[in-house]
């Protein structure tokens, strides 16, 4: 695998699972398309959380490259806690130093790591496979970042932008990443 396109998915009404985007995320996700459509590299696969709001992102761009999306749920949001959290900022930055940190009912930085990390590695694998789109939510993809660039961090998570797009190519047997997104 050469390339790897990390999208954030677009502005959204909530956090649920089967939460739509806005009106806004919407058009967001159009100009994604177009932003997708002109990459110079075709892109083989796309693969999402299974979240409504993720799907939606990407559908506008599968729709028009005639690519399936395929549904994997390694890519779903990290959960901090089934249990409501008042401080949960500062609960999420604490995650970000601590990544054996695992509230009640919640998964820690590594276990959401081993778990985008298998995903990753399946794709590697693939020796025919060259450019791939992940779409995701943002704490994973400051996590699944930090697999290729390790100072990423709860700074970086705060910077995100929804939509977002990161490219991460293979280079001289290491991984660049780059955000290639303008919000």
């Amino acid at each position: 695998m050469k390339r790897i396109i990390l999208v954030r998915h677009c502005n959204a009404e909530g956090q649920h699972k089967d939460s739509p985007l806005t009106y806004e995320g919407i058009n967001e996700a159009r100009s994604l398309a177009t932003f997708l459509k002109r990459q110079d590299f075709p892109i083989q696969r796309i693969l999402s959380s299974p979240y409504f709001r993720a799907v939606e992102t990407v559908k506008p761009f599968a729709d028009a490259a005639d690519i399936p999306i395929e549904l994997d749920r390694r890519l779903q949001e990290r959960i901090l806690s089934e249990e409501p959290i008042d401080d949960w900022l500062e609960v999420l930055e604490d995650s970000f130093s601590d990544f054996d940190l695992r509230l009640p009912g919640g998964e820690s930085s590594n276990d959401a790591r081993i778990r985008v990390r298998s995903l990753l590695d399946e794709l590697e694998a693939e020796e025919q496979l060259e450019n791939v789109v992940l779409v995701t939510h943002g704490n994973l993809l400051a996590i699944l970042l930090k697999e290729f660039q390790t100072d990423i961090g709860f700074s970086h998570w705060k910077g995100f932008s929804n939509p977002d797009v990161f490219l991460v190519q293979r280079e001289a047997g290491s991984f660049m990443v780059e955000r290639i997104w303008n919000a």
